[in-house]
Parts: structure tokens; sequence; C-alpha cells
């Protein structure tokens, strides 16, 4: 028995032509090594599975066979050296193979070193390489490949020709596939060859080492269904058939299929992701111009362009857009399947008018239910009227509904918004029963009622605004009773005044405001002009207490007194500040103001001031 050779090897590409999806690279390649112009640090970088090792070997052989003239590989296979900086990433690695650079070739003029993997050189190991990468000798060239650029240090890059390698398109995998199959005599399905390079994502030795485990499985035989099921994905047929039962609006068939799907094992992001690519390529089936961005078989293509013409395309933008919020909420939802499920039912009721986005809720509100007739016998002969307002007739069908009319309404607006129309209870509205033989009553046109929002009494306390409004309709109130109604000024004396003053303060102090009561006492009051009352207090604060209570004040002595033109006025006591002596000095002055002797005192015995 053979040992097997996997066809990623089998098929490593021996020359630029062969280099699947990167011609733009190939052709720069080989028009510097006939022009003599390439550099002597490369670096090649880019997904895995593209070509970069092999374009380096390529390279490395190409420039040794333009110099020896011939292409046996024992001419030039002592001048390349391949160097894995997965497992030789330190310093002594490196300075090793600086060691071995300075050694010029014995046969040939290049010496070809490929260091693949180079990312994962230590930081150490990068620094002793920069001198020798910089400035290596003339018969060294130097390959580096590496999949993760960003993790080389930049003086490395700086001192490198970067090519940086792209993704192979599903296209020219598909060929590359179909070639292979062709050679080894294996029947495969142009779709099935489409699928695996859609699964390889770009990488061809991924897509060589499937094709190599589908067709053991499938002998020889590649078809759609079987690269479908060893690859465990759905068939294009389950998001054909999904969609058929979405435009045909059938909720229940969507939901079967998607629980069928979900059966066979696949989750529910996997087949949202997979509606939603489907919902993708049937929009660009719409147009012409982007049917080449589809990365499908020809069948298949024939087959979206002809789903994509019963298909409206306003329907494939919402059908998209739910789909990717779907996909979006999947790992953060409680109940995934749910979640599923509701996208899929959402999708299936767009041309079926269940689902209305931004819906009116004030039309469900005041749009009258007209009863068909296959039950308005069953209504009851009743008028619905309300007692204290007016009503206006609508005839519906058979018997006539009376609908009252709303003069006004007050609408609370501090925690409920606005609406347009008036809901007019009638729950408690008295039933009258309809008069027989009556003539029949003209229909009259329903106006919209007008909503008056001015407030009539009382105001909300539910915020500031709602206080200050309060305060402004109680204020308002008394300007008005004190405009309206005459000014009473009856004369009264000063002992008059006083005694009423004795009064309210012995009544707030049985009330228990000792404070107010303790500040209004500190003075008789004195009659003034013009009605005005006096008092004169000894500091500030007793001012500001009884200027806060004045209202309570002057509302009892108006009554007393019977004069509505009282006012207060309140004023503090005038002192005279008293310096005090804080200085030694000071304290001496002020104690001899008072006893002259004591300077004597201090004379007699020479005393000082401490």
């Amino acid at each position: 028995m053979e040992p097997f050779l996997v066809s990623a090897r089998k098929y490593r590409p021996l020359n630029f032509e062969d280099v699947v999806g990167q011609s733009a690279i190939t052709n720069t390649l080989e028009k510097s090594i006939d022009n003599n112009h390439l550099a002597q640090a490369l670096l090649f970088c880019g997904p895995r599975g593209v070509g970069k090792t092999s374009c380096a070997r390529i390279l490395a052989k190409k420039i040794n066979e333009k110099e020896l003239g011939t292409s046996t590989e024992e001419d030039y296979a002592f001048n390349i050296f391949e160097l894995d900086a997965a497992s030789n990433n330190s310093v002594d690695d490196i300075r090793n193979l600086v060691d071995q650079v300075r050694i010029p070739p014995q046969k040939g003029a290049y010496k070809v070193y490929i260091i693949d993997e180079v990312h994962m050189l230590s930081t150490a190991a990068f620094n002793a390489f920069l001198k020798t990468l910089e400035e290596p000798p003339k018969h060294a060239i130097f390959i580096l490949a590496t999949t993760e650029k960003h993790k080389i240090i930049p003086t490395i890059l700086s001192r490198c020709q970067i090519y940086d390698f792209k993704r192979i398109t599903v296209t020219d995998m598909a060929l590359h596939l179909g070639k292979i199959a062709a050679d080894q005599g294996i029947t495969a399905h142009p779709d099935a060859l489409h699928l695996i390079a859609q699964k390889a994502d770009g990488a061809l030795r991924d897509a060589l080492s499937i094709f190599d485990r589908i067709v053991s499985y499938t002998a020889e035989n590649l078809s759609r269904q079987a690269v479908s099921e060893n690859l465990n994905i759905l068939d294009y047929d389950t998001y054909f058939a999904a969609t058929d039962f979405m435009l045909a609006g059938d909720i229940p068939s969507s939901l079967l299929l998607f629980n069928d799907c979900l059966s066979l094992g696949f989750d529910g992001h996997h087949f949202i992701q997979g509606l939603a690519a489907h919902l993708r390529d049937l929009m660009l089936a719409q147009f012409p111009a982007t049917i080449s961005l589809m990365e499908v078989g020809e069948e298949s293509k024939q087959r979206y362009e002809s789903q994509a013409k019963q298909t409206p395309p306003a329907f494939l933008l919402g059908a998209i857009d739910i789909a990717n919020h779907c996909d979006l909420q999947f790992k953060n939802a409680k109940n995934q399947r749910l979640l599923v499920e509701l996208a899929i039912m959402k999708i299936a009721s767009m041309l079926s008018g269940v689902e209305k986005k931004n819906r009116d809720w004030t039309e469900v509100i005041t749009t009258p239910i007209i009863p068909t007739t296959e039950f308005k016998d069953h209504l009851p002969k009743k008028v619905v009227q309300h007692p204290s307002q007016n009503t206006a007739s609508v005839e519906l069908g058979v018997e006539t509904a009376s609908v009252p009319m709303v003069d006004e309404a007050i609408v609370e607006t501090t925690s409920a918004p606005l609406i347009d129309e008036a809901i007019v209870e009638t729950a408690s509205a008295p039933i009258v029963d309809e008069i027989p033989n009556a003539e029949p009553v003209s229909v009259a046109p329903l106006t919209k009622p007008s909503l008056n929002l001015e407030r009539k009494e009382g105001v909300s306390g539910l915020s500031i605004a709602s206080l200050k409004a309060k305060k402004a309709h109680e204020d308002a109130l008394k300007n008005k009773v004190q405009v309206d109604s005459p000014i009473i000024e009856d004369a009264f004396t000063e002992e008059i005044l006083q005694k009423h003053w004795s009064d309210f303060i012995e009544k707030i102090e049985a009330e228990g405001q000792k404070i107010i009561a303790s500040n209004l006492n500190a003075d008789q009051p004195k009659l003034l002009d013009n009605f005005v009352i006096g008092i004169t207090l000894p500091n500030d604060t007793m001012k500001k207490e009884v200027e806060r209570a004045q209202s309570g004040v002057l509302d009892y002595l108006k009554s007393k007194l019977n004069n509505h033109s009282i006012s207060l006025e309140v004023s503090v006591l005038e002192t005279m500040d008293t310096k005090y002596a804080f200085t030694p000095e000071e304290k001496y002055e002020k104690i001899r103001s008072k006893n002259p002797a004591v300077d004597v005192l201090r004379q007699s015995f020479d005393l000082d001031l401490q």
C-alpha cells in the first residue's frame, strides 16, 4: 500500500503560474528577477493557506536557476535554508543564522534564507537580527513569511520589502478544485466545489484538505447534497424553500422548516446567518450589474435569478434588516430559538399586511366598528344616550346609535400624553328603549370634538411649576376679590390696635407658636400715617421672622379692626458698636481710665506691660 499524499502537498505550486489568486505578486516577483531588481529582504504577509511559503520557495528556486542556467533541484537545493521561527525563536538561533550568512555559497550566486512564522521570534531575537537584515552580505537574500504582520516590530518592517497576499476568491478556488478533480478522475458538481470554497474561507490549503475528506466520503462523486451533509451546512434548497414560504406569508410552514433544521443539529444562529446571506444574494440577483458579486455556481445563479424576479426589492431590504438584527441580538438573547422564530414570523408577515411599523393607535381607538350583516340581527334594539350632553346620531345599517358629543375635556398633562380624540365613557349611561315605529333618523356627520385644555380649578401639585401656578392662581383670586369688593377703611385708635395685638399674641402662643409670639411681644405697635403699623425689633433675625409671619398678623387685624388698608412696617433698633481692648496697651488704658491710681503704681515700681 502506497502512502497517501495529501492534495495540499501533491499540488503545491512549483512555478509562479501555478499560484492561485496572487497574480499581482507573482508578476512583480518575476519582473524583479528578470530586471535584477530584487531586494535583499522581503516580507510575505497574509492569511493562512494563500501561498506565502510556496512563493518563497519558487522565488528562491528562480533566483538560482537564472544564475546557474539549469533547473535541476540538486543545483540550488544547497543554497536554500528554511527556518521555522515558531521553534527556533531564541537569540542563539538567530546568532547561528548570522554566522552561516557570512559564508558564501559554493555554487551559484545567492544563498536564500526563508524564515517562516517570523512573528514568533522574541524581541531579543529581533534585535539581534536587525543589523544583519539591514546590511546583509551581497550573496544573501532573506524571505520572511508571517500571518500576523502587526506582531513584527517596526524596525524589522522598515528594513523589508513588504508583499501583502490577499484571500483567494471563491471563484478562483472552485476553478482550481475543478482542475484537481479532473486530474484525479473525480466527478464533481460545480455547486459542490463552490460550497467547499466557501467553507475554506479564502484559504486554498483548507479547501484542499476538505476536498480530500469529501472524496473519501463520497467515493469520488462530489454532489452538492453529499458536500452539505459532510460539511454540516444547510443546502441552498433549504433557503429557497424558506424564502418561498415567507413570500407566501405561510408562517406555519416557515416555522416547521426551521424546526427541521434544528432537528438535524443546526443551531438557530447558523440558520439566520445563512438566511441573511441568501437574501443578500437575492438582492444582488435583482440587478444584472451585481450578479457577478454572487459566489455561487451557474446552476444556483439561475435559481437565484428566477426567485429574485418573484421577490419585491422592498421585501428583501426589510427582510435583510430583520435577519441582521436577529444575528446581532442572538448571543445576548435568553431564548434564542424564540428570537429566530420571531424574526421568521416578521419576515413572513411583511407581504401579508400583518406587520405594520409605526402603527397609529389613535386610528384604532377612534375608528367605529361596523357590524357585518351576519350578526346585525342579534344586536339589541337600544340607543345609548348620555343624559347631560348633546348627541349626534349615526345609523349603522339597521339601527341607530347615539354618540355623545364632548364640549370640553380636561386633560392631565403631568404624565399622560395628549390624544387627538376624546374617549367618552358610556358604561354608566342609562339605556333608553328604542321607540317603536319611529321615523328614521338622518345621519349627521361626526365632527371631531375640540379639547379645551384650559384648567378650570385646581393645579396638580406634582412639580415646582405646578406649585408656582397654584400660588399665582390663588393670588389672582385674591386680587379679583379685592378689585370686585369695595375697600373698607374704618378708623381705629392706637389703644384698640394694641389690645387686638395682645390678643393675637395670646392666640398664637396658645397654638404653640412661641417663637413668633415672643418676637411680636418685643415691642408695642405704633399707629403711623395711612394705617401703617410700625414696630421696632432688636435685631435682623427677629425682623425676618416677623416679616415671614406678617400675613397672618395682618389678616387677624384687618378682620378685627374692619380695615383692609392696614400694613406693617418692621424696623431694627440702632445700637452703637462697642470696641473691646485686646492688646495689653488697650487693656491698660481701659483700667487706667477707671482707676488713675494704677498708673501711679506702675511708675512707682517701674513696671512694664506684658
